[in-house]
């Protein structure tokens, strides 16, 4: 029989020894015959084979403790250093970001009640200018004009009234109409031909059809921008009826009672002719309805941007597959980015369409018959029934260009500058096309560039059969979408590279 070696047989006489004391049994390997052997026994023992009454502190082979210590323990003095420049650094960046990138969101209503002004209203004087109603002396159109005019040196927010000649209109007032349907002003105050022969009309000949409201109107398209118009220019043309319909009544009775000519009998007849006097008619061109349109054209926009954003998430792991080597050649690396930007854009026409039937499915109209520029009409659609279509299209082209912006970012910068990333992305693209760009600081015209914008004013446009500029939309879209694609392969580069770099510091 061989010979034990003398490692051996002491290391049994320890181990009998140690169970006629009635200690744990302590198991040896049966061949030590390595130093690697060895080191990793005493790792074995070092795992799972301590005695549970043991009270000295646990050490690796590096000699670090393993048993949990307190927050304040000398072993971590180090990490403990460590840990606080990491945290005073990222509270630092992210504190800097929220004061830059969120101030963007704040700053877009900064200015809007010194910018009131530039929200234009066309006053368009008639009244008396228009055969055959040039004989009368006009009393209703300069009234108006004058109280519109002293408006504009107020000290207190008021809208960018503009005194247009009935000329430039060709002496049409549904020219003015089409004016402010083609966007070249908010709202128009018209003061008609026949505004003060009408008055005198009535009370001269007892005219007892008369009707004040027919001697002005205003005119607004309120599907331009609801909330615009609700916040800003409704309230003060409100405020300027009212003005003017009391002014000129008290002037207008003054004159009417000064008049001994005129009989008392006859103006109990027409005690309108009296007071209001003079009216105004609304026209609201494009009324914003139904009201399950709003998320479609504001809020619900941004889940565009977050669905596009978490795409990549989702999509980059199955993508990953062809370029691991799990029992199959990994694709080239040029076919890999053919196969993504392919799928990628593919998949945003399935999620857009998703997107758009959530619309339909909630009843805004799609099919309705177009009308004249110049009517009143609810929900008109320019392209019939392909109207639906072109909304889905509106939404596909625009998730691209917001998201292949967000791959290519996602792919550069990496977790967790991301959700940063994300943060801006939002806020850059609903303070520019939520807000109305005239009441933002002129900084913010950088808007009219960026995605979200071109995609609210493409879906107002068809939704409502608003003044349409859905060809430089989709231009100004197609250009995002053509550079992020130009930029798709370098950033797949990079992300290749940053991937290989991290595999070597493994």
């Amino acid at each position: 029989m061989p010979t034990l070696p003398k490692i051996k047989t002491t290391q049994m006489a320890t181990t009998a020894s140690q169970h006629s004391a009635g200690q744990r049994e302590h198991r040896s390997d049966e061949s030590p015959s390595s130093d690697e052997t060895l080191g990793a026994h005493a790792t074995d023992d070092h795992r799972g084979n301590k005695h549970p009454s043991d009270n000295d502190e646990e050490k690796g082979n590096d000699g670090s403790p393993t048993q949990p210590v307190g927050f304040f323990d000398k072993s971590l003095s180090k990490v403990r250093l460590q840990v606080f420049g990491l945290w005073a650094r990222t509270t630092l960046i992210l504190s800097v970001f929220i004061l830059t990138v969120l101030s963007l969101y704040w700053a877009v209503l900064f200015s809007v009640e010194q910018n009131t002004s530039s929200l234009t209203v066309f006053v368009v004087d008639f009244d008396g200018k228009v055969d055959p109603f040039t004989a009368t002396k006009p009393l209703v159109g300069p009234m108006i004009t004058t109280t519109t005019e002293s408006m504009l040196s107020a000290p207190e927010p008021h809208l960018g009234y503009q005194t247009i000649q009935p000329s430039v209109f060709d002496n049409d007032p549904m020219a003015v109409r089409q004016a402010v349907y083609d966007w070249k002003a908010y709202a128009a105050v018209i003061i008609m031909p026949n505004a003060t022969a009408l008055l005198q009309q009535a009370v001269d000949q007892v005219n007892v059809t008369y009707d004040p409201l027919g001697a002005c109107q205003i005119v607004y398209m309120q599907a331009r921008d609801e909330t615009t118009y609700s916040n800003y220019i409704t309230p003060q043309l409100n405020a300027l009826q009212t003005l003017v319909t009391s002014e000129f009544g008290q002037m207008w009775t003054g004159m009417v009672l000064q008049n001994a000519s005129i009989s008392r009998e006859g103006l109990q007849r027409v005690p309108q002719a009296l007071s209001p006097a003079i009216g105004f008619s609304q026209y609201n061109l494009r009324p914003f309805t139904p009201a399950v349109a709003t998320p479609a054209v504001t809020i619900g926009l941004i889940y565009l941007i977050i669905l596009s954003f978490f795409s990549f998430a989702f999509y980059l792991p199955i993508h990953m597959k062809f370029i691991s080597q799990e029992g199959h050649p990994p694709m080239k690396f040029p076919s890999f980015i053919v196969w993504r930007w392919t799928a990628t854009l593919t998949a945003y026409l399935f999620m857009s369409l998703s997107y758009s039937l959530i619309s339909l499915a909630f009843q805004i109209p799609f099919a309705n018959p177009s009308a004249p520029d110049t009517e009143v009409a609810n929900n008109p659609e320019p392209y019939g029934k392909g109207t639906f279509v072109v909304y889905w299209m509106i939404n596909y082209v625009g998730m691209i260009a917001l998201g292949l912006a967000c791959e290519n970012v996602a792919m550069v910068i990496g977790q967790p500058w991301t959700a940063m990333w994300l943060i801006f992305w939002v806020i850059t693209n609903v303070s520019t096309s939520f807000y109305n760009l005239d009441l933002a600081p002129k900084f913010y015209y950088w808007g009219y560039a960026w995605p979200l914008h071109n995609i609210v004013e493409a879906s107002r446009s068809t939704l409502f059969q608003l003044h349409s500029r859905i060809g430089l939309n989709f231009g100004v879209l197609f250009v995002w979408c053509a550079i992020n694609t130009a930029l798709f392969p370098v950033c797949c580069y990079f992300l290749r590279w940053k991937m290989q770099k991290e595999q070597k510091q493994r």
